[in-house]
């Protein structure tokens, strides 16, 4: 006797997936910093000078330049910045200047430099040696919007400031600060939004030490 086992197959239907919702864009308030540090050698601890130039709706508010005592005295790069160990021996040290200067970028939208993953490793680490927290505001480099809003090669600062007729001192803090500011502004003049240049110009964020 043949026993007939019925088969059932059973359909089950998958609700559709809600579409993603996009991230909410960022509304930025048009205050930015742009900085430029200088160091003695090789070292990301050993910066020698400091400038802070604060921006706010394409006007400088707030300009901010100190030279700073780094931990050893020998200075490989004199013979670019003009510093030595004379000039910096009775300067203040980085973690005295640091709650100052953290005080101006409390309330920046981002921090902006040329080159910007030097200037940044550089105040990650100072911050770290004198025991600091670093802000946490992003990094947008100016040589990468120098490159995709200009077609600027080669892009050193000295390259960009000639192109863009933006006087320069090179090497110097201050100089070099305020080029690097004077180049968002330029930018935002062409109607390019910070919202823009910062989604596409920011520095991925750095690795946790």
């Amino acid at each position: 006797m043949k026993t007939t086992i019925k088969s059932t197959t059973i359909t089950t239907t998958r609700k559709p997936r809600a579409p993603r919702k996009p991230p909410p864009k960022t509304v930025l308030t048009g205050r930015f910093a742009a900085l430029d540090f200088e160091t003695a050698d090789y070292g990301r601890d050993s910066a020698c000078a400091l400038s802070v130039v604060i921006v706010d709706h394409e006007q400088v508010v707030d300009t901010w330049t100190s030279l700073i005592r780094p931990p050893r005295q020998v200075f490989y790069f004199t013979y670019l910045h003009g510093i030595s160990w004379r000039d910096v021996q009775d300067k203040p040290a980085f973690g005295d200047l640091w709650p100052d200067v953290a005080r101006r970028l409390a309330n920046v939208d981002f921090l902006a430099a040329h080159n910007a993953s030097f200037d940044r490793s550089v105040l990650q680490t100072c911050c770290e040696i004198s025991g600091h927290k670093p802000v946490t505001a992003p990094f947008l480099c100016t040589v990468k919007l120098a490159r995709a809003t200009w077609d600027i090669f080669p892009t050193k600062l000295s390259d960009v400031a000639r192109h863009l007729q933006i006087p320069l001192r090179h090497h110097d803090a201050a100089s070099d600060a305020s080029a690097c500011a004077q180049i968002l502004i330029k930018a935002r003049e062409e109607g390019h939004s910070y919202e823009e240049l910062l989604q596409k110009h920011r520095l991925k964020p750095a690795r946790n030490r």
